[in-house]
């Protein structure tokens, strides 16, 4: 089987209904010694005839009926097959999983409302995304794409939209010294350690949650990592460091326990929409669409 040739089997289908060298080129669309070229490659490779040919006449071998009686079938139904993808990544039906980190936020919502009105025979089904694998369900096939923290920079990955820009919010203890504070400057974080990604989520992602410097160049000290948004602020409820998170996911996970600072002087926190390069199908565009329809979207 190692570099079989559709074609050879196209040849020798075609080949076996016409029982002429002639016919069989010209349904095919190539000479009768392309012909005989595809036929002989492919007994090759099985190691015996399957085409009887003389001057008056072509048949085929009694392995050629059997080597017929096993591959027709399987031939038309690999050919079902593709049609069935084909047929299925043209349909807006059937279900589309949409991964989330942390919070499913407004616009989000709104977008998935829009969709499911537009196309109520598609079901969204909602996938939570760790903090720390932003890019692995939907890249493993668990989530056919996905509302991820930018930035992102994956080749295997396309990135349909990057979205609700929000300012950044600092995530302490109540008795953190900042936890009564109005705002904080960027470069304070020098004397804060913040709360960082675990892995497998890549170095600079994990950078973009916790920079381990200052916009002035200061360093900031590393804290304990986490591996989902509820983990890294139970550490800051701790007292064990600081944690960034944009406003709308501080003032959805509001506790007594925490305080949550605005900060200023870092640049917003986004959203980007993404989905694997190989696996664009009507559902995700149609998706894509709806989240453009429901508020300003830019490119990523």
């Amino acid at each position: 089987m190692n570099g079989l040739d559709i074609r050879e089997l196209e040849c020798f289908l075609v080949l076996a209904e016409e029982l002429h060298f002639g016919r069989t080129g010209d349904r095919l669309y190539v000479s009768q010694s392309r012909v005989s070229q595809l036929l002989r490659s492919l007994e090759g490779r099985i190691g015996a005839r399957l085409v009887e040919r003389t001057s008056r006449r072509v048949r085929l071998t009694p392995l050629g009926e059997q080597f017929l009686a096993g591959l027709r079938p399987a031939y038309d139904g690999l050919h079902a097959v593709v049609d069935a993808a084909r047929s299925a990544a043209r349909t807006v039906e059937g279900s589309l999983r949409l991964g989330f980190q942390g919070t499913a936020n407004d616009h989000m919502m709104r977008a998935v409302t829009l969709f499911q009105e537009q196309h109520p025979g598609c079901v969204v089904e909602m996938v939570e995304v760790p903090l720390s694998d932003p890019f692995g369900a939907v890249r493993r096939g668990e989530a056919d794409l996905a509302v991820v923290l930018a930035p992102v920079v994956e080749n295997d990955l396309v990135v349909g939209a990057v979205f609700s820009r929000q300012p950044q919010t600092l995530a302490v203890s109540a008795r953190h010294p900042l936890a009564a504070r109005s705002f904080v400057g960027a470069e304070e974080l020098a004397q804060c350690p913040l709360i960082g990604v675990r892995e497998p989520a890549p170095a600079y992602w994990r950078d973009a949650m916790a920079p381990a410097v200052t916009p002035g160049g200061r360093p900031i000290p590393a804290g304990p990592v986490a591996g989902t948004l509820q983990e890294g602020l139970t550490l800051a409820a701790a007292d064990r460091g600081a944690m960034l998170l944009c406003r709308p996911t501080a003032e959805y996970h509001g506790r007594s326990a925490l305080a949550y600072v605005p900060v200023s002087g870092l640049p917003d926190s986004e959203l980007a929409l993404v989905w694997r390069r190989d696996h664009e199908t009507a559902r995700v565009r149609a998706f894509t669409e709806a989240l453009a329809r429901t508020g300003t979207t830019r490119r990523g």
